[in-house]
């Protein structure tokens, strides 16, 4: 099983990108690992070169750069080639934490999306918040990768969803709701409510009705569908509101005297795990479901846990053969149209 990783990507690469990697390749025997980048600066980071080869690229791919234009101007970039490692069989997945317009690029114009699935879209794991609820995570999607949506996509969303919250988070008949602005089923613009009905007569999902962005985080379902670009504002809204509130507490708490400091101290156990439940670091990275083969990114700030916890989440992809599984089914599912018309 062979990753092939852009070391150059990331706020902190290649350090992180390689220390990331080498905790991952520890956990795994089966690991293999084809580091991406300029060999003078991975090189000197390598603690142990088991089952690690680093490919020479002479390119990087900013974060400011316009991802299509950087994608086919910069052939010999990190992202560009580990990309067509993918593409070409050499690898079974890419990772990456740099540009994320530029993952996106490679991956739909290099690895190639599924044939049946009009437009991939990108995933995220994200936490559930509900006090004494067995659910810790649910799928969330398109979280950015289409601005504009058609009422199919969304019904693919949903069932490359359903597949993920089956066969990686290992959720039985995962129930399926869809991002809206009220809970009630005539709620929303034309767009949603035709998607509503959509998903609702679908023999295929679990659906359970619509979730308002406000209950997002509070496992009302195991995968919320929405078009990109109210998925993105309404996860970088709720993602601003915790930090605001982390910062709040902090400012309080360092204008509060010693009591406060004496509060924090003993209530330090608790904010540590409410912490870790809304850490990045750890749910792994965001899949762009809908290609041939996993493509995942992960946040450009991401530290060494952060990686590790990505790469185990693309082996749990490879392992059940997630892809395999989208591909089966879209292909059944163009033949049932085929059927009926």
């Amino acid at each position: 099983m062979k990753i092939a990783v852009d070391a150059m990507g990331g706020d902190q690469a290649p350090q992180v990108v390689v220390a990331g990697v080498e905790q991952a390749r520890d956990l795994y025997p089966e690991l293999e690992f084809d580091l991406y980048g300029d060999p003078q600066q991975v090189t000197p980071l390598i603690q142990d070169s088991t089952r690690l080869k680093i490919v020479p690229t002479s390119e990087i791919i900013e974060m400011g750069e316009e991802p299509v234009r950087a994608i086919r101007k910069k052939k010999d970039s990190s992202i560009v080639q580990a990309a067509t490692a993918v593409k070409e069989g050499r690898a079974d997945a890419f990772f990456s934490a740099g540009n994320t317009g530029a993952i996106l690029a490679a991956g739909l114009l290099i690895v190639g999306r599924i044939k049946g699935i009009d437009r991939p879209g990108l995933t995220s794991i994200l936490p559930v918040t509900q006090p004494g609820s067995d659910q810790t995570r649910f799928v969330y999607l398109d979280t950015g990768a289409n601005a504009e949506s058609k009422t199919k996509n969304l019904l693919q969303y949903a069932i490359m969803g359903k597949f993920y919250a089956e066969n990686v988070l290992k959720v039985a008949n995962p129930r399926v709701a869809l991002l809206n602005n009220g809970a009630e089923e005539d709620k929303g613009d034309s767009f949603h409510k035709e998607v509503h009905q959509m998903l609702k007569q679908s023999a295929d999902l679990n659906f359970v009705g619509n979730v308002e962005a406000g209950d997002l985080l509070y496992g009302k379902a195991d995968v919320i569908v929405s078009d990109g670009w109210t998925a993105n504002a309404a996860l970088k809204a709720t993602e601003g509101t915790a930090k605001m509130f982390m910062n709040l507490i902090k400012d309080g708490v360092k204008q509060g005297g010693w009591r406060a400091l004496l509060g924090a101290w003993l209530l330090k156990p608790a904010l540590k795990r409410i912490k870790n439940q809304m850490s990045t670091s750890t749910y792994g990275g965001a899949v762009l479901l809908g290609l041939k083969a996993p493509v995942v990114k992960t946040h450009g700030s991401s530290d060494a846990e952060a990686i590790k916890n990505t790469i185990v989440q693309i082996k749990q992809m490879i392992d059940v053969n997630l892809i395999d599984q989208t591909v089966d089914y879209f292909s059944a599912d163009q033949s049932r149209e085929k059927l009926d018309n």
